[in-house]
């Protein structure tokens, strides 16, 4: 008989070795063969533990997830002045992102047939991650109506997630030196909220 320490122990093995996997290869060239052969078990015990390709996919991308939703708890250090705040924030976003390249173009597209943890996170992000942004936001800026407020959110999350997406094209395709993800922050907020 297992022990449930044990079976806890392999399944963690088996999603580790897809989470290494999705980082190297991507979310595309995930097999269960794959996975098992990288875990060091069998597709049998995949399939015990995850049902499906699928499901495997969806629990890798939920740890994904999870390690986004540690970066909102940034925006609650009322001890460091809001830029700051931001700032860091958008910066352990984006080392999640780097992690893990696919996996926000995943998330934007979601596809027909969107995983339940891209769903659970879309949830927290209206309940929690964007309520936080936009808080910093207002501190920053004075603004109060909430519309102003979430175009102001999506615009700095569209320049800094954009080049994000976009510099393996730019950089290897169009032989562009993107600059440094801080160099980027500094002139956004220089541009953005630094009114003369």
């Amino acid at each position: 008989m297992n022990h449930p320490d044990k079976k806890q122990q392999t399944k963690e093995k088996i999603l580790d070795a897809t989470l290494e996997f999705i980082q190297k290869e991507g979310f595309e060239a995930v097999t269960i063969r794959k996975i098992a052969d990288l875990s060091a078990t069998n597709i049998s015990l995949v399939n015990y533990y995850f049902g499906s390709k699928e499901n495997l996919l969806s629990e890798a991308i939920e740890v994904i997830l999870n390690g986004f939703q540690h970066t909102f708890s940034i925006l609650d250090n009322t001890a460091m002045p809001p830029q700051d705040r931001l700032k860091q924030f958008l910066l352990n976003y984006l080392q999640v992102i780097r992690q893990y390249p696919e996996l926000l173009s995943r998330i934007i597209a979601m596809g027909s047939t969107p995983f339940t943890s891209q769903q659970e996170y879309g949830r927290f992000l209206n309940i929690m991650g964007f309520p936080k942004v936009q808080s910093t936001i207002k501190e920053l800026t004075g603004e109060q109506q909430p519309e102003r407020l979430l175009a102001m959110m999506l615009q700095i999350f569209g320049a800094i997630f954009l080049p994000a997406l976009m510099s393996p094209i730019l950089e290897s395709g169009a032989v562009v030196e993107i600059p440094s993800v801080e160099e980027q922050l500094n002139l956004l907020f220089e541009r953005y909220f630094d009114q003369k």
